[in-house]
């Protein structure tokens, strides 16, 4: 059985992580990667630039808005993640289509504890004037959407507060797959996104495909791209339950192997040994996917995941040495970007991230960026 050290898992996050710089573009990187997390939208462009080189925001804004080769989708453990479109219809099948059932008996009942006689016929209906008000105008954003359905506009009543129909009700259309996420208004670092009908945006929709070959394509893509993995972070990365995360890895390419922490799984056909390469390092933004693709981190993170992740799971800025964690960036008081090391650094790798952060600066050009999900190491530089 083959066995792997963490030090070639590590080695791996350059190879098949694009850390080593080989992606070409932005929609390989969101294919190679099975998606980039979106939840913060500094993530995508941050996430890409560090492994493409010479990216440039217009190369991602072109990809996402103009082409729509990439698109917004909600995905595994019902996060946003910016895939490329052959991707989404496997995520959808594999992971969003399960999401639709309990997120609408889940309003519907608060739409009942709020009044609604029938909130399955309210839902539908308020849907439909979605849909025709998009048709009419085009792409709205929430605050739009809901002068033009007064509906949306309707206030519940959930536990000591209340919440506003729009978000719910625009969450359920997009999970059905109705609606999608387009150009934010405002800057890259916007969240205020617009919201358009998805056959427009995306022709030919989402598909048909079978949730459970979605899934053995799903978890072949994550092995190819993360692995060796544990079958743990496996479940925890789809977000599946254990019988349907077993029945995806017992029917894909996939054989155990053995890690420093126990059994693993690899793809047969992916059990090369690596030769060493040189050195690299990396500046990775909040919730990059090299350090999301994980719920077993230690061979990255060793000691220091209290320091670098927040208490619900999110990662914040991180500085890699040849894939191992050795503190956090961010921007301080004074606009600068600055590293706080967790641990010491060979002088060779200071010099690379000394570089690594010059090149960051030139790239945002004065722009700061606020993760948001930080880390106690980056409010440590944020208030110097």
């Amino acid at each position: 059985m083959r066995s792997f050290s963490d030090a070639e898992r590590r080695a791996r996050l350059a190879t098949r992580q694009g850390l080593d710089r080989r992606m070409s573009s932005f929609e390989q990187l969101a294919d190679d990667l099975v998606g980039i997390h979106s939840s913060d939208p500094a993530t995508v462009y941050l996430a890409a630039w560090t492994r493409i080189e010479g990216l440039t925001r217009d190369a991602v804004n072109r990809s996402l808005y103009e082409d729509r080769s990439t698109l917004r989708l909600l995905g595994m453990r019902r996060t946003m993640f910016v895939v490329s479109n052959p991707l989404a219809a496997v995520m959808d099948a594999a992971c969003t289509r399960a999401l639709a059932g309990p997120q609408h008996r889940r309003v519907e009942k608060l739409l009942a504890d709020n009044g609604v006689d029938e909130p399955a016929r309210w839902l539908e209906l308020v849907f439909a004037e979605v849909l025709e008000a998009l048709r009419l105008t085009g792409p709205m954003t929430g605050r739009e959407l809901s002068d033009a359905v007064p509906e949306l506009r309707r206030k519940l009543k959930a536990g000591p507060g209340s919440v506003g129909a729009t978000t719910r009700v625009l969450f359920l259309m997009a999970t059905d797959g109705l609606i999608v996420r387009g150009r934010p208004r405002g800057s890259w670092l916007s969240s205020q996104y617009e919201w358009a009908m998805f056959d427009d945006w995306a022709r030919g929709g989402l598909g048909g495909l079978d949730p459970i070959e979605a899934r053995i394509d799903l978890a072949t893509r994550y092995v190819a791209a993360y692995g060796p993995v544990t079958e743990e972070d496996v479940a925890w990365w789809s977000g599946w339950n254990r019988t349907d995360t077993r029945e995806a890895l017992a029917r894909g390419p996939i054989v155990e192997v053995e890690l420093e922490s126990g059994m693993g799984l690899a793809l047969a056909d992916d059990l090369e040994h690596l030769a060493d390469g040189p050195s690299w390092v990396a500046l990775l933004p909040s919730l990059d996917p090299s350090t999301m693709g994980y719920k077993n981190r230690g061979f990255i993170l060793g000691s220091h995941e209290p320091q670098l992740f927040d208490k619900t799971g999110n990662s914040g800025p991180i500085v890699l040495v040849n894939g191992h964690a050795v503190g956090g960036w961010g921007h301080n008081s004074r606009g600068d970007i600055e590293v706080e090391y967790l641990e010491g650094v060979e002088p060779g790798d200071l010099v690379r991230i000394t570089a690594e952060a010059d090149r960051l600066a030139a790239w945002l050009d004065g722009t700061i960026v606020k993760p948001r999900f930080a880390n106690s190491l980056w409010r440590q530089i944020a208030e110097r």
